[in-house]
């Protein structure tokens, strides 16, 4: 595995705790690993016997149903961390949407190392309460909002984890541009829309000035705060 020195996530991700002789240790549990677009590395039900941290890359977390369909219940992004540390079976699928580097450990190891370092368990903690606060958003998105907020707040949250400050900047400086790891039936599966019905939201969204479509998968927002007052 290459040093965490030059990792580009080091300062973001949970090893970010550490100190330099505690990388080393992790390091050394530790491998990078190279997955392409639609490569799973960890399987439903299966037993937990990874954990990992994304340093670039998007992957979905995914579970199924009795009828063989799939539905997308989480979405990882670089600098986080995914797997079931302290677990023994994976409640859901990981799979990459595009492609992506991952830092991957052995489950019982790095279940070891962390029970040795508080502070990296701190940090655990934090990311599990994170995401808990991110589910309880995603349940009124769901359960409450209208299909036009349902969108907004899809690319508000997209923005908000996957542009870095300084990155992917419009020409116009008060614009941000990103590129989806989604195609549009994943954001209408994702949401429970249909994919009309997300492909008329994103044109909305453009005619009014909200956002730019370049291409199928680029979005540039180019009125924040009209955004946000579309989520509601």
């Amino acid at each position: 595995m290459g040093s965490c020195d030059s990792c580009l996530v080091r300062n973001r991700a949970i090893c970010a705790a550490l100190d330099a002789k505690e990388l080393e240790t992790l390091n050394a549990i530790g491998r990078r690993r190279e997955l392409h677009a639609g490569e799973s590395l960890i399987w439903e039900g299966e037993e937990s016997i990874l954990v990992a941290n994304v340093i670039e890359g998007v992957l979905k977390l995914s579970t199924g149903t009795q009828d063989g369909r799939e539905q997308i219940v989480g979405v990882v992004y670089p600098s986080e961390f995914f797997g079931r540390p302290f677990g023994t079976t994976s409640n859901h699928g990981v799979t990459a949407l595009t492609d992506a580097r991952v830092c991957v450990f052995s489950r019982r190891d790095f279940d070891a190392f962390a029970r040795g370092h508080p502070a990296l368990e701190h940090k655990l903690l934090e990311r599990t309460l994170g995401e808990l606060d991110r589910t309880r958003r995603w349940m009124l998105l769901l359960g409450r909002k209208s299909a036009s907020e349902k969108i907004a707040s899809f690319l508000l949250e997209t923005a908000d984890r996957l542009v870095e400050p300084g990155c992917k900047v419009h020409p116009d400086a008060h614009a941000t541009r990103m590129t989806l790891p989604f195609s549009r039936q994943q954001i209408a599966d994702v949401l429970g829309l249909t994919i009309e019905t997300v492909s008329r939201q994103f044109s909305h969204l453009k005619h009014e000035g909200v956002i730019d479509l370049p291409s199928r998968r680029d979005v540039v927002i180019l009125d924040r705060e009209a955004l946000v007052a579309e989520a509601g």
